[in-house]
């Protein structure tokens, strides 16, 4: 393998002047809800406020807009989940090029609708971004459109790395920098910015746990590529880091870490709830491991919101995920006998522990079952996982069989 195009500090200072009046100046957001888990200042980084609603028009225009006349005349073509693409159409739109994306079958129909609304020729493959990118590289070999790589190119990285030089402007004593990281060209460019302005600031970037190319890519000294993922980030699902961003990775960052599911699910509820931001659950991995593992980052600290286009329906789901990895969704399944009566008297009973039914359903037919029995299926909010408790010790003293519980996502 050929040695990977070095991206300089110098190619960042060029895109940030080449982005002047094309991206958002955004305000660092307070998070007081995470500065009591640091026991010191933290900043949110909110690009899901950015144009196109993410990071990603920084690498895209920086891309597009370099390209010559000639090239721009063949049109662009890009592969996305959703951001890139949308950032790609807004670039190209703005710069008079054609575009042409492909994404993945089962991309966010508000991402689709977006992307089209810029104005770009959509075009569906495969069930992976790295799919999709396989079917946006043959279709540059055979019509001459330029491939615009969602991470891996010197001017993409050096775009993304802009945000880097923003963090180190507005948050000037910042200590520890996280950012989420899928092919890691938002995490390359940024920790080149900030390593180049500050050598002692740690550099963290984050993945799914479920789709994390990056441990072991670093532990082999080379881009290894993910036999499988699966994970409600699809903004970050990438099964083999970009040879660019990678070099730039083992040399400017300091360490990389990963997140559950049920950790990105609950830092989009508590993003929603206690910042007032709509986050995807891609560009919410940073804020999961600060909020997850707060003694490991030093403050001040910075952390990248990398995005906000999710699907409602899909938020819908999150947040009820969100809110039984906090331990405020209870499923109870209860055996009663069935007659008039037993259903209002258990859920009087849950009501004096003041928790919330949501949902309920009757099993009548499990092989267990007596013919005068039922099993009664309650679908519980509570305040968290003491009251959860407190409600089943309150449950079980009064007399009732619980056959299981547990905290699920959905009814």
């Amino acid at each position: 393998m050929t040695d990977p195009p070095d991206v300089t500090f110098a190619d960042v200072e060029a895109a940030a002047l080449n982005l002047e009046g094309v991206i958002r100046e955004l305000p660092l957001a307070g998070a007081n809800w995470l500065e009591q888990r640091v026991h010191g200042q933290v900043r949110l980084v909110t690009e899901n406020l950015q144009r196109a609603g993410s990071f990603k028009i920084r690498g895209a225009y920086n891309r597009i807009s370099r390209l010559s006349d000639e090239e721009r005349a063949r049109g662009v073509v890009a592969a996305s989940a959703g951001n890139h693409a949308q950032g790609v159409a807004v670039a190209a739109q703005l710069l008079g090029v054609k575009a042409t994306v492909f994404m993945p079958e089962g991309a966010t129909i508000p991402k689709v609708q977006a992307t089209l609304g810029y104005g770009a020729d959509v075009r569906f493959f495969g069930n992976s971004i790295d799919q999709a990118l396989e079917a946006a590289t043959e279709f540059s070999r055979e019509t001459g459109a330029v491939l615009i790589h969602p991470f891996d190119h010197v001017d993409v990285i050096a775009g993304q790395g802009t945000l880097g030089l923003e963090i180190m402007q507005k948050l000037p004593d910042v200590r520890t920098v996280v950012v989420c990281t899928g092919g890691g060209g938002l995490l390359a460019g940024v920790a080149l910015a900030v390593k180049s302005m500050d050598p002692t600031v740690r550099v963290v970037g984050v993945q799914a746990e479920a789709a994390a190319a990056y441990p072991a890519s670093l532990a082999a000294g080379e881009p290894i590529r993910l036999s499988s993922m699966a994970t409600m980030a699809d903004g970050i699902a990438v099964g083999r880091p970009g040879d660019v961003p990678f070099a730039i990775v083992q040399e400017y960052v300091d360490e990389i870490t990963t997140v559950s599911e049920d950790e990105i699910s609950r830092a989009v509820l508590l993003l929603l709830e206690r910042a007032k931001l709509v986050v995807e659950p891609a560009g919410a991995a940073a804020a999961a491991a600060v909020l997850a593992r707060p003694q490991d980052f030093e403050p001040p600290v910075a952390v990248v919101i990398s995005g906000g286009n999710v699907d409602s329906l899909v938020l819908l789901r999150i947040i009820r995920h969100g809110l039984a990895a906090a331990g405020r969704y209870l499923t109870l399944v209860v055996r009663m006998p069935d007659k008039p009566g037993s259903l209002a008297r258990l859920l009087n009973d849950i009501q004096a522990m003041h928790a919330n039914v949501v949902d309920i359903e009757h099993n009548r037919v499990d092989a267990g079952l007596q013919v005068d029995e039922v099993d009664i299926v309650v679908h519980v909010e509570t305040r968290g996982r003491e009251h959860c408790e407190s409600l089943l010790a309150s449950l079980t003293s009064a007399g009732y069989q619980t056959i299981s519980h547990g905290f699920t996502a959905s009814p």
